[in-house]
């Protein structure tokens, strides 16, 4: 596709990404995957995790002008992350693209139907609301998944991440998106370094160009409207669409 279908593509995953915390890595994937039908999984997983990374870190420092990052809590569970996400990286060489995509599509069918039901569930949409107690090391336990799960799939995580941080953890909205994208450029970072270890990351991806600078750009869009949407359509964004998207990867693969 050309250069700036591609870049049209990061801009619109980047702000997405950023304005629900999740790094766009679910938006992606499901992209690539149709765009080069048959791709070794492990490369497409790189290519990925290497746009996540950008607009995580765009939308991070965004999101710490905004002072809407909890540093202790974040710090804690990327550390948590850590093995899980080098582990995850590396597991994806032994999947082949059909088995992929049919992990893949059933994963993505089963997180946003939960997120459906969830999203009435009513949580902290106050933007002036302060994080209270919360068991750091559920939190913890939880990110080592995570950490496993994302980078296997090369989503980041944040579409992970973000529901367990309101639901299981009571981290108000706003807090746990921008925590999240703090998160995942730690835990992505390990995973791109892994697949570079590994020599999956293969740099002649030419739209890997207009992906990383739509990313950038799109995240700094997401982190400014971010403040202007509920908690429970925050929620909710991550579901749209993606059962379709899961159901037709597992059927046409």
């Amino acid at each position: 596709m050309p250069f700036v279908i591609w870049l049209t593509v990061g801009l619109l995953v980047g702000a997405m990404g950023t304005l629900i915390g999740a790094g766009g890595g679910f938006l992606l994937m499901p992209i690539l995957l149709f765009a080069y039908r048959g791709a070794n999984p492990e490369i497409l997983t790189a290519w990925s995790l290497v746009a996540v990374l950008f607009n995580s870190a765009s939308g991070s420092i965004a999101y710490a002008r905004s002072r809407r990052i909890d540093y202790r809590s974040g710090i804690v569970f990327a550390l948590a992350a850590l093995p899980g996400a080098w582990f995850g990286a590396r597991l994806t060489s032994h999947l082949s693209s059909s088995w992929f995509a049919l992990l893949f599509g059933g994963f993505l069918v089963v997180v946003s139907t939960y997120l459906l039901v969830r999203s009435t569930r009513h949580v902290d949409t106050d933007l002036q609301a302060d994080l209270g107690h919360y068991n750091l090391w559920l939190g913890a336990a939880l990110s080592l998944l995570v950490g496993l799960i994302s980078n296997v799939f090369g989503i980041g995580g944040g579409i992970l991440h973000v529901p367990l941080l309101v639901y299981l953890l009571g981290f108000p909205t706003h807090i746990a998106t921008a925590t999240s994208h703090f998160v995942l450029v730690i835990t992505v970072l390990v995973g791109v370094i892994a697949h570079v270890a590994s020599g999956s990351l293969r740099f002649e991806f030419l739209p890997l160009v207009p992906l990383v600078i739509g990313v950038s750009l799109g995240a700094q869009v997401g982190a400014h409207y971010s403040s202007r949407l509920s908690g429970p359509w925050i929620i909710r964004s991550l579901a749209i669409g993606l059962v379709a998207v899961g159901i037709r990867l597992m059927v046409v693969r």
